[in-house]
């Protein structure tokens, strides 16, 4: 078994671990192990919300998360050598549960608490328990299910320039101030508006082994990890599991790679937004370097080849959208957010036929290894978006007869 460089106690928060991660992009965070090229080492990692989520039937938990938290990573990780302009290559050659925390969630969000995809459907929180037996999993709150995971990290990245940083930070201001009456995500606010970005929040960052006298003004400065970016972060992309390597442009000295935010399973989109089945785990990887290999590829965001390892299904239902509002019924023009919206939603009227609720089909086609595809973009006015269910994860026959 690979040498562990990060431990996690799951009875403590990510602050109080002999080694603490950290929940904010800053390159000035400083390193907590440091590795060479061609090393393979094993990193573990909490859950994406430090703990809040129990095992229990309860959904209040979902209800109350505080969002200031998230999302807690562990690392950074020094690469030897590694320089700006360079490209870092990771494998991902395993990926598990930890001994004794082989059970996850997938939760929706309070319409007033962080929402999602289709918050306006479902404005109320409510959690799955998923119980994981080897590949597989089943849950005790949507039952007649079970399927294999696609395992894999929602967050991994290496650390922003302060040029990069302040590059995040102005842009998602300016978009924040397009309406700039709507409420900041994670602020706890009550109000229907949409959040538009995740700005710097010092409330809660956790910012590793930084000395107390810059906790401050990096914390001030610090970016949120909620969303994607330049540099990997947030990604959740189904498909970065064992076997898979990934190309990140490195942007500090020593790269500064994290990861957290293990998934066992996800469905294409994510659309609960604590939509995977989200778990505790660990990762081990291997690590190497290009040398200036962001200019010699024209690199800009990371590059990734999936590796071997995902279920095999083969018979799908496919349900389509289109770029028609589904409460005003207006045209809109090529609108894949949309489009995709309305695959899902015609998915769950579907689903609902079959026994089960519209928020237990939503968390399903959240977390279980559902298909998404952008499938027409050139007929105006109508994108066409497709969400594909495996059938072989229902024990009844799902098909129209």
């Amino acid at each position: 078994m690979p040498k562990t460089l990060f431990k996690v106690d799951l009875t403590k928060p990510m602050n109080e671990q002999e080694l603490p991660g950290h929940n904010r992009w800053h390159p000035e965070i400083p390193a907590v192990v440091s590795v060479n090229p061609g090393d393979i080492f094993r990193i573990e990692c909490k859950d994406w919300t430090d703990g809040q989520i129990k095992n229990n039937d309860s959904p209040d938990d979902i209800r109350d998360v505080d969002l200031t938290v998230v999302h807690v990573l562990s690392g950074p990780i020094w690469v030897n050598g590694a320089q700006p302009g360079d490209i870092l290559v990771v494998d991902l050659l395993d990926i598990g549960a930890l001994q004794g925390d082989e059970w996850g969630f997938t939760g929706i969000f309070d319409k007033k608490n962080g929402g999602g995809f289709l918050t306006d459907h479902f404005p109320d929180s409510a959690k799955a328990i998923w119980d994981f037996q080897g590949i597989y999993t089943t849950s005790r709150h949507i039952p007649g299910v079970r399927f294999a995971g696609i395992i894999h990290p929602g967050l991994i990245g290496c650390a922003p320039s302060h040029e990069l940083l302040a590059t995040w930070n102005q842009r998602e201001a300016e978009l924040v101030q397009t309406a700039p009456d709507l409420r900041t995500y994670g602020a706890g606010l009550s109000g229907d508006a949409p959040v538009l970005a995740a700005l710097p929040n010092p409330t809660n960052a956790i910012l590793g082994t930084l000395p107390a006298s810059e906790y401050g003004r990096v914390a001030a400065e610090a970016a949120r990890t909620v969303p994607p970016r330049e540099h990997g972060g947030n990604c959740d992309i189904k498909n970065l599991s064992k076997g898979t390597r990934i190309y990140f442009p490195v942007y500090v000295e020593g790269a500064k790679l994290s990861m957290g935010d293990i998934h066992f399973s996800q469905g294409d989109g994510e659309i609960s937004f604590c939509g995977a089945i989200e778990m505790s785990g660990y990762i081990d990887l291997h690590v190497d370097i290009i040398k200036g290999g962001m200019e010699k590829y024209g690199m800009v965001n990371p590059i990734f080849k999936p590796g071997p390892v995902e279920p095999r299904y083969s018979e799908y239902l496919v349900f389509e959208g289109i770029s028609v509002d589904e409460f005003t019924g207006k045209q809109y023009y090529m609108d894949v957010h949309i489009a995709y919206r309305r695959a899902c939603l015609n998915a769950i009227e579907y689903l609902k036929k079959f026994g089960y609720t519209g928020e237990q089909a939503y968390l399903l086609l959240s977390c279980a290894p559902v298909e998404g595809r952008v499938s027409g973009i050139v007929d105006i006015p109508n994108a066409c978006a497709t969400l594909a269910i495996p059938t072989e994860i229902f024990d009844q026959n799902i098909l129209p007869v």
